[in-house]
């Protein structure tokens, strides 16, 4: 695996043409793009499998099996998936997620798995049994004497 962030430089005149890594044809542009060792026209460094442009200043491209992807594309090929530990759906490689501790969640799933309520960024939550809690429901159990557990 490989991830690369890539270069964008400005073509000086006068300068030696350099020929592109995707369409071999001379860089005329004005920019070029440098990525991998290779250089590139903008319009030619793309995902192999989505063909979106990766010629975005600052954008991130994945490389493996000899091919050039984008983020989504890459984890889509080659990340892991795994299981929601609140309702036990499939999440996608390349689904953003919520983890606690050795726990992963659909981003709609987190939220306490007593009540329901939602957590919003800063929000303290519980984590007992490998359910999540809010401190509401959290402290409701300590007074009942029903479990300890450390704060997330």
């Amino acid at each position: 695996l490989s991830k690369r962030e890539h270069e964008k430089s400005l073509v000086f005149p006068g300068r030696k043409q350099k020929g592109c890594a995707g369409c071999n044809r001379k860089i005329k542009d004005r920019y070029l793009l440098k990525a991998l060792d290779k250089y590139w026209h903008e319009d030619c460094l793309k995902c192999a499998c989505c063909d979106c442009r990766l010629g975005e200043v600052g954008s991130t491209l994945y490389t493996k099996a000899n091919l050039i992807l984008c983020r989504r594309d890459y984890l889509r090929l080659f990340g892991t998936t795994g299981n929601c530990a609140a309702c036990s759906k499939l999440i996608p490689a390349f689904e953003m997620v919520m983890r606690a501790r050795d726990n992963v969640y659909h981003l709609d799933c987190f939220a306490c798995q007593l009540c329901n309520q939602r957590f919003c960024v800063g929000d303290k939550f519980f984590l007992k049994n490998n359910m999540i809690l809010c401190q509401m429901d959290y402290e409701e159990g300590q007074l009942n004497g029903s479990f300890e557990t450390q704060v997330q």
